[in-house]
């Protein structure tokens, strides 16, 4: 068998998933339990292709020679081996959004929600179909997801009044499916948090904490007896509803950070429902802007930022810096790729002032499902020296991050 004459389409998720009865039953190359030559040629027919180089002297049918339409419109532009039977096989959407729409809804029939993602985010990267978003019969048809809104908010701007609506309901949706997933462990963890973070010496029986009142008391172990005497008791503070803990995202909106700007809205929002902390959003790229009146609805946060542009955290984070009233109980979250535009001995500056005031700093490369993201490593490394670590964080473990910060203790920094 001769070397794959597609290569973006082998390398697609998609391939993983070809449809065999009513779902996959293994990947390119592997012989599934119970497959036999006929099964394993048409797998590999539809990971090469087709064209005279590819070898397998399949034909496709039916359903298979469908899936083959879809993959070969997002996928055969220009690959090699692109003819067969004499004729140029055929690739592309056509430019027009109804062509689209049912190339969107062939896909969504053929493959499972996480491959529709992956093939629309390199329909819009490939075809630069970025433009037909803006049309409601496109957006209608997506397969709704965090890189989408990220797509969509870049082009809000440019979008006709006829698709606005459309638009705010695919962002509606991720966003609600993000709170459903986030909120409650989130409100939980920072809680807890909240409540270590105000022990208090003389509690109630019910808000003793065992634990450190057994570790406090130790010295008081009587062998004979085989008991601890707590001469001292530590309790959880019963919440109250007084403001303890102040928190600031601060958040770049350059065109890199997109994922990240959405986890932040949504993130924002959850903060800014916890009782007793009182949250702050401040978005920037070369300007600076407060999004708190917005952040109970992420949705009207996403519509307030301006995808792209540069960045200039140093002014950012001296608007930050000029809002914080009680230091010692802020904690400040940078969410920056850290390619500064500003003043970059300014902006270090303000961050060492800021540390030595009492405000705990949090610097994320990103917030995002993805791995760690392009940055400025001369700038982490800066801001290492100060001893703020900057690293990538998903949005499952921000909640434990935000824990810790709030709490003054060690990051839950991930390993490479």
């Amino acid at each position: 068998m001769t070397t794959p004459t597609d290569p973006a389409r082998a390398a697609v998720p998609a391939v993983a998933a070809i449809p065999s009865g009513t779902g996959p039953t293994g990947g390119p190359g592997v012989r599934p339990p119970g497959c036999g030559d006929d099964e394993r040629l048409r797998r590999w027919r539809l990971v090469l292709g087709g064209g005279e180089a590819e070898g397998t002297g399949r034909g496709l049918t039916g359903t298979d020679a469908a899936v083959d339409g879809a993959l070969a419109a997002l996928y055969g532009r220009g690959t090699p081996g692109a003819e067969r039977a004499g004729r140029e096989r055929s690739a592309g959407l056509g430019a027009s959004a109804p062509s689209v729409a049912r190339w969107l809804g062939d896909i969504r029939t053929y493959f499972p929600g996480s491959v529709v993602q992956v093939m629309q985010r390199d329909a819009i990267d490939r075809l630069g179909l970025s433009t037909l978003l803006l049309e409601p019969e496109t957006l209608a048809a997506v397969e709704p997801d965090v890189h989408l809104v990220g797509t969509l908010l870049s082009l809000h701007k440019a979008m006709p009044e006829t698709t606005r609506e459309t638009a705010r309901a695919v962002v509606r949706r991720v966003v609600d499916d993000l709170e459903e997933r986030l909120a409650a462990r989130t409100r939980a963890t920072l809680t807890g948090a909240l409540d270590r973070s105000a022990r208090i010496s003389r509690p109630r029986h019910r808000d003793i904490d065992w634990d450190r009142t057994i570790r406090a008391n130790l010295k008081n172990y009587l062998p004979e007896h085989r008991t601890v005497v707590p001469e001292r008791l530590v309790g959880h503070g019963r919440a109250s509803r007084a403001v303890r803990k102040e928190v600031v995202l601060c958040v770049d909106q350059s065109g890199s950070m997109a994922a990240s700007v959405v986890y932040a809205a949504v993130f924002g929002a959850v903060l800014a429902s916890t009782r007793s902390l009182a949250t702050r959003l401040v978005v920037f790229d070369t300007s600076v802007v407060e999004l708190t009146d917005l952040i109970d609805d992420p949705v009207d946060v996403l519509f307030g930022t301006r995808l792209g542009g540069g960045t200039d955290i140093n002014r950012a984070l001296a608007h930050c810096q000029s809002r914080i009233t009680r230091p010692a109980d802020t904690v400040v979250v940078l969410i920056s790729d850290l390619y500064e535009g500003g003043i970059r001995d300014e902006m270090l500056k303000r961050v060492a002032a800021m540390k030595a005031s009492g405000v705990r700093f949090v610097a994320l490369l990103a917030l995002s499902d993805e791995g760690t993201p392009a940055y400025d490593r001369e700038h982490a490394a800066a801001l290492a020296a100060l001893g703020v670590p900057a690293f990538a964080c998903t949005p499952d473990l921000f909640p434990e991050v935000m824990a810790a910060a709030l709490e003054n203790r060690p990051l839950p920094i991930p390993v490479d």
